[in-house]
């Protein structure tokens, strides 16, 4: 299940609810753009406890109810990619649907097709709201997806009907770490649980804020997952993007959510997942659609503080921006003039104790923030973004030197995280991305040799004119590190994507 079908990732209507589902024409969805009033997030507080709305049609049981060695320099000529974010938050990408109408179909009842990212050939969930689901509903679902039904919930919720994560994190082994619960059945109303009618009053029961623990078989044939808060601004994955999309619409932060299925039960991809749209007359949207919305309208950072900072390499303006999300503090260091936006020389780094401050061997990464430093000096202006809460690229600091015991073993940086039931790389972007903008970055020469860097930065308001590679000093310690960052994560070294390691990566 993509999260949570995430990436990034992270993963309903009987024919009578499907005819509700009428198609637009562009011009019919650039003028329900327009005239949309729609609610936005505050503060991402949850819902769940307003008295302001609600459900319609009462109970569930009424309607059935993350150095000093010498440096190497190398070349600092950009490598140009072709600029990933020009897309406007206000529309949708060509193919797709607008958020507005996606949001609007979920207030109705109606279901949508959410896909990960839309230059991705990737599987896509049925989204409705929980609230508003139907025997129908889930008919449609059973039908034409998977028929593991899911309905992804607020933490808060999951606690208050004390439905506890299936495995630990670290004993998580599907691919994308979803976070599924003990699965659940409604006790009254149901039989065995499993017919379509069955699973829209467990849907429902979970959906009410009525309900409690004891309300609930355990095992069951719903399953619910556990929504990170910040949704996809912090995680670019279904199970954030349905409840991102129920809130929005007004409903409760639960929703249902199933991956579809083409006729010979392989996952449905993009082509055959717009075929599906226009037969069904359902409209069809991306997460980094969604995370482009989301970004024009919520804010995740506020600034802390500014101050003068002289450093080794020269004089910087340092800006401490605090997450809204979690309370952890970042850093800008900003140098010369910046206002008007264009072409800025950025850096994106990610927190390393162990490289950054004791100047470990293991990694480059004290080399490539020294490099950056120096290379902003050089140019007379740029930015570097020190992102918090990356260590180990995103595990934590315990988790990469209990990764690097298994490294000495034998294995190597991707196989160590894995044997530790650990992500491969769960860092996020969405902070830096925010700190650019507040700062006036509109278009970036970004330093990296990590494509999920640029990646990760997509959706959020940003074009990327070229990108500068950072070579540093391969050690006897870091080669193999380095090789298999290449060969497994795809890395980039200088303006050579298949090469062997002749300089370093993030």
């Amino acid at each position: 299940m993509t999260s949570s079908t995430s990436v990034t990732l992270s993963q309903a209507l009987l024919a009578r609810a499907i005819s509700h589902h009428g198609s637009s024409s562009t011009s019919d969805r650039v003028s329900l753009s327009a005239t949309l009033t729609l609610p936005t997030f505050s503060g991402l507080k949850s819902t769940s406890s307003s008295s302001s709305k609600s459900s319609p049609g009462g109970t569930y049981r009424d309607r059935i109810d993350r150095v000093s060695a010498p440096y190497h320099i190398g070349a600092v000529s950009d490598t140009r990619i072709p600029p990933i974010s020009h897309v406007s938050v206000q529309q949708s990408v060509e193919g797709f649907s607008s958020i507005p109408e996606a949001i609007e179909d979920i207030r109705q009842g109606k279901m949508v097709i959410v896909v990960d990212d839309e230059d991705r050939e990737n599987e896509g969930d049925l989204i409705m709201a929980a609230s508003l689901a139907t025997p129908e509903a889930m008919a449609f679902i059973v039908k034409h997806g998977t028929g593991i039904v899911c309905v992804s919930m607020k933490g808060e919720d999951l606690e208050r009907l004390q439905l506890p994560l299936m495995v630990t994190q670290k004993e998580n082994e599907e691919k994308l770490s979803t976070a599924f619960t003990v699965s659940v059945d409604a006790k009254r109303g149901t039989t065995t649980g499993v017919s379509a009618r069955d699973r829209a009053v467990t849907v429902l029961a979970l959906a009410s804020r009525n309900s409690k623990p004891e309300d609930f078989n355990r095992p069951g044939h719903i399953f619910p997952l556990k929504y990170r808060e910040g949704g996809v601004l912090k995680r670019a994955g279904h199970t954030e993007a349905s409840v991102d999309l129920a809130m929005l619409a007004g409903q409760d932060p639960v929703a249902v959510l199933c991956e579809i299925v083409d006729d010979d039960g392989s996952m449905a991809r993009l082509p055959k997942l717009r075929q599906f749209a226009r037969a069904e007359n359902l409209k069809i949207i991306s997460i980094a659609d969604l995370i482009r919305y989301r970004r024009k309208r919520d804010k995740l950072v506020e600034r802390a503080g500014v101050a003068r900072i002289p450093t080794m390499w020269g004089p910087f303006e340092a800006y401490c921006y605090k997450s809204l999300l979690d309370g952890i503090e970042h850093i800008a260091m900003v140098k010369g003039e910046i206002e008007d936006g264009k072409d800025i020389l950025v850096r994106v780094h990610s927190e390393c104790l162990t490289g950054d401050i004791f100047g470990s061997a293991r990694c480059d990464c004290g080399d490539q923030l020294s490099l950056a430093m120096k290379q902003i000096e050089a140019a007379g202006r740029g930015v570097l973004v020190y992102l918090r809460g990356h260590e180990g690229r995103g595990i934590g600091l315990g988790h990469k030197l209990r990764a690097y015991n298994l490294q000495d073993d034998g294995s190597d940086t991707v196989e160590a995280n894995e044997e530790l039931g650990l992500p491969v790389d769960s860092r996020e972007y969405g902070i830096g991305a925010q700190i650019l903008r507040d700062l006036g970055v509109r278009t970036m020469r970004l330093m990296t040799n990590n494509p999920a860097k640029y990646i990760g930065l997509k959706g959020y308001g940003l074009a990327i004119a070229g990108r500068v590679p950072l070579l540093a000093p391969i050690t006897r310690e870091n080669q193999r590190y380095l090789e298999t960052k290449r060969a497994k994560m795809g890395h980039v070294y200088g303006s050579n994507s298949n090469g062997n390691v002749n300089g370093t990566t993030d």
